[in-house]
């Protein structure tokens, strides 16, 4: 039971007690009963101090408590007028204060830090102890290419994105670099933080597509470059032998088969010298000229120059257009070679398994609303050990292959600021998709 009400008691237990003295008092002497009356009176004024004294600075302490228990660290309790008790009071305002200033102090720190994970380059995806989608920053949604409300709650395991697969298996504290089948290059991170005595896992997706790309490029122009040099030299005085030593051998009698033989390796060296052009090519892309374009014509006109091809290999080209795609700033001329490059890669991955497989090998050329076009293909599709090589310098799973149409493709696009992809899907359709900015 409280202090209080044992209080209540004991008065009620004395105002009883001055109830039976009266009704006795006919037969005490009136100085006895004025003794009585007054040790009463004086037990109550006594009482009331007590009250005072200690129940109301109790009562005080525990609506302190319930503030605690409230967490309203903005209130404060009154001074009760007793020592002991405003001492108590005292030190439970200060605590309070310190709470105060400490629950603003994290406020005011956790928006730091979530402004901060909002505006940061890198980004960010916290999970739960469910290892499922808690937060991601806005990088982290541009990088997955979702919406936050499409991925909260939700495993890597249950999103459909390349990044996303592997992102789930880079082990607790540990770096990997990625590379993606849409040419950009991730530095991921998985590490973890300690809230409330558990442990959080975390990702951080640095982005580092460009500075690889930089540095390829200035790798293999350099190697390119002097390469060229050297094979061009070299094949021009060869050829210049050849065609005086040809020259010479001819007017003599029984020398037309060193004659014959002479004429090709003339052509051997001019093919070699065809052949390391091409690379030389890749290096001299020009710097796209923009200018506003009907994508759906540019489309259309792509699909006729290639339709004697596929006409020839008996492989169905398909356009679609969309007419809510409208006009579209790129380079037309740079576009076309892109677009033809990526239409002959799907007619030749059909080809490579036309004898295997008997269904009608198809192509299809579609333009999608607001600003994307996509080829697609029933080919013999892609791995996923080759997705992460595609778009790698001279990487080429063609057996004559160079590796130079899709560094070519990558450049131009990356020059337009357009995002793409290369992907085998479920449906075992390959598509290539390309969106403008």
């Amino acid at each position: 039971m409280r202090i209080k009400v044992y209080f209540l008691i004991l008065v009620l237990f004395l105002l009883g007690l001055g109830g039976i003295l009266i009704y006795l008092s006919r037969r005490m002497l009136p100085l006895h009963l004025y003794f009585v009356e007054g040790m009463i009176l004086l037990i109550l004024i006594f009482l009331f101090i007590f009250y005072r004294k200690i129940v109301k600075p109790m009562n005080t302490i525990g609506s302190g408590m319930e503030l605690l228990r409230e967490q309203d660290f903005s209130s404060r309790l009154s001074m009760v007028g007793q020592y002991e008790a405003d001492r108590i009071v005292n030190v439970f305002n200060r605590m309070m204060e310190q709470l105060k200033n400490e629950r603003l102090r994290l406020r005011e720190q956790n928006h730091f830090l979530d402004l901060l994970i909002q505006a940061s380059p890198m980004g960010v995806v916290i999970m739960t102890l469910d290892e499922e989608i808690s937060q991601m920053n806005p990088m982290a949604l541009k990088v997955f290419g979702v919406r936050l409300d499409d991925v909260l709650g939700k495993k890597f395991s249950q999103l459909y994105s390349p990044l996303a697969a592997e992102l789930s298996i880079i082990p607790k504290e540990r770096t990997a670099v990625v590379r993606l089948n849409d040419s950009n290059i991730y530095k991921c991170t998985h590490s973890s933080f300690i809230d409330r005595g558990f442990k959080h896992s975390f990702y951080l997706i640095e982005r580092m597509t460009e500075e690889v790309m930089k540095a390829e490029k200035r790798a293999y122009e350099k190697v390119i470059r002097m390469i060229a040099h050297e094979v061009n030299n070299t094949t021009a005085g060869i050829i210049s032998t050849l065609d005086t030593m040809e020259q010479a051998l001819s007017e003599e009698d029984g020398m037309q088969d060193i004659c014959e033989v002479m004429h090709v390796c003339t052509d051997r060296c001019f093919s070699m010298s065809r052949f390391i052009t091409r690379f030389a090519d890749v290096v001299k892309i020009p710097e796209p000229n923009l200018s506003l374009v009907d994508i759906n014509e540019l489309v259309f006109s792509c699909k006729r120059f290639m339709e004697g091809m596929c006409n020839d290999l008996q492989i169905k080209l398909i356009l679609e257009c969309d007419s809510n795609v409208g006009m579209v700033r790129l380079d037309a001329s740079l576009f076309e070679q892109v677009l033809v490059n990526i239409i002959k890669n799907a007619v030749e991955s059909i080809q490579s398994i036309k004898d295997q497989s008997n269904r009608q090998g198809e192509v299809i050329v579609k333009t999608i609303h607001p600003a994307c076009v996509e080829v697609v293909d029933n080919g013999a599709g892609i791995s996923k050990d080759i997705e992460s090589k595609l778009f790698s310098p001279f990487f080429s799973t063609k057996p004559n292959g160079q590796g130079i149409g899709l560094i070519f493709i990558r450049e131009v696009l990356s020059r337009h600021g357009c995002t793409f992809s290369l992907h085998t899907y479920n449906d075992g359709l390959t598509r290539f998709r390309i969106l403008f900015p």
